[in-house]
């Protein structure tokens, strides 16, 4: 059933890409104005009590045992035990959209969402199969692939996960991309994941290859095709060649037609050797979108969250955010980058061997 708050996210949603491509269970999300609503309400009318949270709070502050506090002395209780905002801290996301620009230059005046942050991102690309996938709606990927990726479509969902092999000859196959592609899109509409680089094959695409992709795909909606980019960057940044494309190709399809939605799948579990933080964003751009239809979608998706893990753990946001203010973060983290791409050599001397 269709609630009335859905509705009036579907009706904001209304000829807009995201729209018609929003799965069954996409089109009943909602967010509900209860607890998480009002305690946002409270802090933005400044009252002084919030009886909204389920927290214990005295002077103001929510109790954290001294056998916890006391591990912990650079976090405030609210950074430690405090519950998070169902779409994440909203200062951590905004840094994170900063960084976004920053590593892909391309995304630089260009309009798209705030990064929501989800509980890792499995957990986000399993948010957009509840949104955007179901029995009649299948999704594209090359061959072969994280195996999670079939279970979340296929065995969550109980859609169509389609195939195409990803090598030809030792190179990317761009011809069996463009052939699913087309057959895809006589269905009416085309749900696209790319992975680059790419497990489990570490592959990522040349400038020359990725010119191709967004080729493809805007030649797919120059026709009239609505088509959605999932591009799962759990991996962006470990690239070790001078000839392969450095941004993310949602920088390239953020503003490319208004029948493209690219998402942005990342975080720092990869990027920032955080694995068990179990933090990712997911982050949403379709040209002609307006802040009211990103909010809409942002809502949509937060009904994903709210209805599964409520919101994302506080504790890995609060050390994301000192850690990403300390000056030597960087320099650390390029350090790390220099071991694996040693390794990768011995790796590719080894194999040509």
């Amino acid at each position: 059933m269709i609630t009335p708050l859905a509705q009036e996210l579907n009706d904001i949603l209304s000829g807009t890409t995201a729209g018609a491509l929003l799965s069954d269970l996409g089109q009943r999300l909602y967010f509900p104005k209860g607890i998480i609503a009002q305690s946002g309400e409270a802090k933005k009318l400044g009252k002084t009590a919030n009886g909204t949270i389920g927290m214990t709070v005295i002077d103001g502050s929510p109790v954290a045992l001294p056998s916890v506090q006391n591990l912990l002395p650079a976090f405030t209780s609210r950074e430690l035990v405090a519950y998070a905002p169902t779409a994440g801290n909203p200062d951590l996301r905004a840094l994170w959209k900063e960084a976004q620009i920053k590593k892909n230059p391309s995304l630089k005046d260009k309009a798209f969402s705030l990064p929501v942050l989800v509980p890792g991102l499995t957990a986000g690309i399993s948010y957009l199969a509840d949104l955007f996938l179901d029995e009649s709606k299948s999704l594209i990927a090359g061959a072969p692939s994280w195996d999670n990726y079939v279970l979340i479509a296929s065995a969550r969902r109980n859609a169509p996960f389609v195939q195409f092999p990803m090598f030809l000859d030792g190179k990317f196959n761009l011809a069996g991309l463009k052939q699913t592609l087309s057959e895809q899109a006589k269905v009416g509409s085309v749900r696209l994941l790319l992975n680059f680089p790419q497990n489990p094959s570490g592959y990522s695409p040349t400038v020359e290859e990725a010119k191709e992709i967004v080729s493809m795909v805007k030649e797919l909606a120059d026709k009239g095709t609505k088509v959605m980019v999932w591009c799962d960057d759990a991996y962006f940044g470990l690239d070790y060649e001078d000839n392969i494309e450095k941004q993310s190709l949602f920088a390239y399809l953020a503003d490319i037609s208004p029948n493209v939605l690219a998402v942005k799948i990342d975080g720092p579990t990869k990027e920032d050797f955080a694995w068990g933080f179990r933090c990712g964003f997911l982050t949403f751009a379709c040209k002609g979108f307006t802040e009211e239809q990103y909010d809409a979608l942002v809502k949509k998706l937060m009904a994903a969250i709210r209805s599964s893990v409520s919101c994302s753990s506080t504790l890995p946001q609060s050390v994301l955010l000192k850690a990403f203010a300390n000056p030597k973060y960087e320099e650390e983290k390029v350090s790390l980058r220099k071991v694996l791409e040693g390794r990768y050599k011995k790796v590719k001397a080894f194999v040509s061997s």
